[in-house]
C-alpha cells in the first residue's frame, strides 16, 4: 500500500490477513525495516486472525528520512553536548498515526527490542489506542537494567558499511552476536533478508538517529507503573543485547503484567520459538479480541 501520511510525515505500511480480522499493530527494533519480521511470525499470526500491521519506523527503510538533522551522535546525547533530533515519544505518535491512517480505534501492540519501548510510550501516552500490550526482548529505559553484556554493545557503533557485500557481513555477525543460543541460526535466512533490507533502503544515520532517540527519552518506570492495559513480557533468558533483567524489570512496573522468559532465546525470534511465541500473543489479546470502531477524528488520548 502507499505510504500513509502519519504524524507530519510519511510511514510506509503493510497489511497482511483478513481485513475484517482483530488489527494487531507490530513494531520493529533498532534500525529494522518491516520486512525483518520473519514471514513465518506474521502468517503464524494471521492464521489466528489477526489483521497484522507492519510499519517502517521514520528514519529507515521507505518511511521518511530525517537527514535534515544531520549525522547522529549518540556520545554528545549522553554528555549533554548535543540534543536528539526526535525521542521514543515521537515515534509512539507515529505508531498512532497509523492507527489513524487505517482508521482503527485501537489495536493490540506487539513491539520488540526498540519497538517494544515504543509499544510502552504508546500505552503511556495513547492509552485509549492499546488494547493489550506485549513487550518482547526490551526494557524499561533504567540504565541499571537490560544493559548489554560485555563487547555486545559496540555492534551499535559499526562504522556504516562501504557496499551491499559489506552490509550483509555486518548483519550476519551482528546475528551472530545476539540470536539465540539455545536454536540454531539460520544463516543464509539472515544473508537473504540483509540483501534485501540494503536493495529497500540501507540508511545507517537513521539507525544511529533511532539509537539516540532511545538514549535520550530515560527511564519510563514511572509511567509505567501507571498503566492500565493487559500486558504480556516475552524475553529470551540468553539475551545478550537487551539482558532478561530489562524483561523483568518491565513486568515488575506494568501491574498485574506477565512474565514469559524463554529458555536459550537470544535477541531474535527464532523459528523454533515462533509457534510458542504467538500462541502467547494469541492467548493474551483474545480476550480482548474484537475488531475496534473506526474513527472519524484525531487520535483520542
Amino acid at each position: 500500500m502507499p505510504p500513509l501520511a502519519a504524524n507530519g510525515i510519511t510511514l510506509q505500511v503493510e497489511l497482511a490477513g483478513d481485513p475484517e480480522g482483530s488489527p494487531l499493530l507490530l513494531l520493529h527494533g533498532l534500525g529494522a525495516q518491516l520486512i525483518d519480521w520473519p514471514e513465518g511470525f506474521v502468517a503464524a499470526l494471521v492464521e489466528r486472525g489477526f489483521l497484522v500491521i507492519r510499519c517502517d519506523n521514520r528514519d529507515v527503510g521507505r518511511s521518511t528520512w530525517f537527514d535534515d538533522a544531520g549525522p547522529p551522535d549518540p556520545l554528545g546525547v549522553l554528555t549533554g553536548e548535543a540534543t536528539a533530533p526526535y525521542l521514543l515519544a515521537d515515534m509512539a505518535d507515529d505508531a498512532a498515526g497509523v492507527l489513524d491512517g487505517l482508521n482503527l480505534e485501537r489495536a493490540d501492540v506487539v513491539g520488540v527490542s526498540m519497538g517494544g519501548m515504543i509499544a510502552q510510550c504508546l500505552a503511556i501516552r495513547h492509552p485509549r489506542r492499546v488494547r493489550s500490550l506485549v513487550s518482547i526482548m526490551s526494557t524499561t529505559g533504567d540504565p541499571s537494567v537490560g544493559r548489554p553484556h560485555p563487547g555486545v554493545a559496540e555492534l551499535l557503533l559499526t562504522p556504516p558499511a562501504a557496499d551491499r557485500a559489506e552490509a550483509v557481513e555486518q548483519s550476519v555477525a551482528a546475528w551472530r552476536a545476539t540470536a539465540s543460543t539455545g536454536f540454531p541460526l539460520d544463516e543464509a535466512a539472515v544473508r537473504e533478508r540483509a540483501g534485501r533490507a540494503f536493495d529497500r533502503g540501507y540508511h545507517p544515520d537513521g539507525t544511529g538517529r533511532q539509537l539516540v532517540a532511545v538514549l535520550a527519552s530515560g527511564d519510563r518506570t514511572a509511567e509505567l507503573r501507571g498503566l492500565d492495559v493487559p500486558t504480556l513480557v516475552v524475553h529470551g533468558e540468553a539475551d545478550p543485547l537487551v539482558d532478561v533483567s530489562g524483561g523483568r524489570a518491565t513486568a515488575a512496573a506494568i501491574p498485574g503484567a506477565r512474565l514469559r522468559v524463554i529458555p536459550g532465546m537470544g535477541h531474535d525470534l527464532p523459528d523454533a520459538v515462533i509457534v510458542e511465541v504467538v500462541e502467547e500473543i494469541a492467548r493474551h489479546a483474545g480476550g480482548h479480541a474484537g475488531r475496534s470502531p473506526a474513527t472519524s477524528t484525531g487520535s483520542p488520548a
